[in-house]
């Protein structure tokens, strides 16, 4: 006669407490920044596309009526504000990117022991508010200022009565100047990680330093230029304070048309509106920028 078996004891089939909260952890650590974007970009934007489709007045108030004329009138009425626009920012960008790169490569290569004092340098502008930096421009660029008075004094290379305020060349400038350390520390960033042996085994491999450059150093710092130009390319093309201060009414942005419809007309449908398509120009021409330079060399 068998003795009768004694039940066995199982443990938990389902995961442990410590599995949850681990799978959790990824979650829990991005609500605080998705609350922070639904809160203050998702529901606002939202709110502001409604208001594109309104009709009304700042007095008698905006009714939804689901209307495009605001769009019609942003696109038919401002056409010469959205090519300042592009022209302006992406001509400082490409400036900020002939200044930049040889400033990053030379401190990441170059830097040695002064790195952290030479980006330093780079950021102090950001010590002063934005608004301060562009007056210290204009001021630079006065007729009588020391800019052209050198150049015309001096040097005697300009004619008398030369000017650059009120000038596309001004507003430009000033852009370039503002947003140049957007450009530079991502540079720094993706070259800094470059491993020097990578450039030693080009040239042992009888590449050129133009080659070893071509071929090694560009591929890898694509992630440094794609983010440098992001980041000084968006906000270059919404600019207004550039354009009020060292600009003329023949060289406003779309940026100023928006401040004047939100803050000065009243007129929300169409400064909404203006706003969406901007946003939309930018996401197009973000996608289209990013599929040209390779988004696997972007992410790999």
């Amino acid at each position: 006669m068998t003795a009768p078996s004694l039940p066995v004891r199982r443990g938990p089939t389902g995961p442990s407490l410590r599995q949850r909260i681990g799978k959790a952890t990824p979650y829990l650590l991005l609500a605080p920044g998705i609350l922070w974007l639904l809160v203050f970009f998702i529901l606002p934007t939202f709110q502001m596309f409604l208001t594109s489709v309104s009709t009304g007045s700042l007095d008698n108030g905006f009714k939804l009526t689901w209307s495009g004329a605001a769009y019609v009138t942003s696109l038919t009425k401002f056409g010469t504000q959205f090519e300042n626009s592009l022209i302006y920012g992406g001509t400082a960008t490409l400036l900020t990117f002939a200044i930049g790169f040889p400033v990053a490569y030379t401190i990441a290569f170059r830097g040695g022991r002064w790195k952290n004092f030479l980006l330093f340098i780079v950021i102090a502008p950001f010590f002063t508010s934005f608004l301060i930096r562009t007056i210290s421009w204009k001021v630079l660029l006065l007729d009588n200022g020391p800019v052209l008075s050198f150049l015309r004094d001096v040097l005697h290379i300009i004619p008398a009565d030369a000017s650059v305020i009120g000038t596309p060349i001004a507003v430009i400038a000033g852009i370039t100047y503002n947003f140049l350390p957007f450009m530079i520390l991502p540079l720094y960033v993706a070259l800094e990680k470059i491993d020097p042996r990578l450039i030693e085994a080009a040239n042992d491999l009888y590449a050129s330093r133009w080659g070893a450059f071509r071929r090694v150093t560009i591929p890898l710092a694509l992630p440094g230029i794609f983010a440098g130009s992001i980041l000084t390319f968006i906000p270059a093309l919404g600019d207004y304070v550039n354009a009020i201060l060292l600009g003329s009414p023949q060289t406003q942005m779309i940026g100023n048309v928006i401040q004047s419809r939100f803050l000065l007309l009243g007129d929300y449908p169409v400064a909404a509106a203006l706003s969406f398509i901007l946003m939309a120009a930018i996401l197009v021409a973000v996608s289209i920028y990013a599929r040209a330079l390779g988004t696997e060399q972007l992410t790999g």
